[in-house]
């Protein structure tokens, strides 16, 4: 089963085990190439993500100095209400789990590797196609200021899962959309949560 075969938007498939990682970055044109964007915003987004692949070879390796592709998710819990959220050491901002592909094209199989060290959740399974794409600039310490690339998924959570964490974060927790003030998280995030809430509802329910 290959993630190529699950780009339809309409028919949201959850994976267990999302397959091997690899290092071909037309397997990332040809999920970006079958997204169907929801607004003219990530249609946007996808057309600058495109352009960036064929302008960088290297745009999968956070050596890509301008920017680099990394792959997110929304981890969600078995009530599909609750979605996780942690506080990142570096960042210091509310974000969900994600992190750097490092050469890897199988962005789905990043997220969820991502999802599962950044949580200390076991079991859990990635839902395709992406749900979102975001490009975000970030200003780590020690790092110049550079662009991620990010594609998103839904990830859920088994029944009973208890959040770990690891020291990627200084705090992780389970939040619902009422929480989204508080945790004052930018618009990507938001959005993120509106339509991961609901692709994790339609495989759910």
């Amino acid at each position: 089963m290959t993630i190529g075969e699950h780009t339809s938007p309409g028919a949201p498939v959850v994976m267990a085990d999302p397959g091997a990682e690899a290092s071909d970055p037309r397997q990332v044109i040809e999920l970006l190439e079958a997204y169907v964007p929801a607004d003219a915003q990530q249609a946007e987004v996808r057309r600058m993500m495109l352009a960036f692949l064929h302008e960088h070879p290297d745009a999968l390796d956070r050596t890509c100095a301008p920017g680099h592709f990394t792959a997110s998710a929304l981890v969600v819990a078995d009530d599909a209400e609750r979605f996780v959220v942690l506080h990142h050491t570096k960042l210091r901002r509310w974000l969900q789990p994600g992190g750097h592909v490092d050469g890897s094209s199988n962005m789905a199989a990043a997220a969820w590797r991502e999802a599962t060290e950044e949580t200390g959740l076991e079991g859990l399974a990635v839902v395709v196609p992406v749900v979102d794409l975001d490009i975000h600039r970030v200003e780590p310490p020690a790092e110049a200021p550079h662009d991620h690339l990010d594609l998103r998924f839904v990830v859920l959570a088994p029944a009973g899962a208890e959040l770990a964490g690891n020291h990627e974060s200084t705090d992780i927790r389970w939040a619902t959309p009422d929480d989204i003030d508080a945790l004052d998280v930018d618009d990507g995030l938001r959005r993120l949560v509106r339509n991961g809430l609901a692709m994790a509802r339609r495989v759910t329910r």
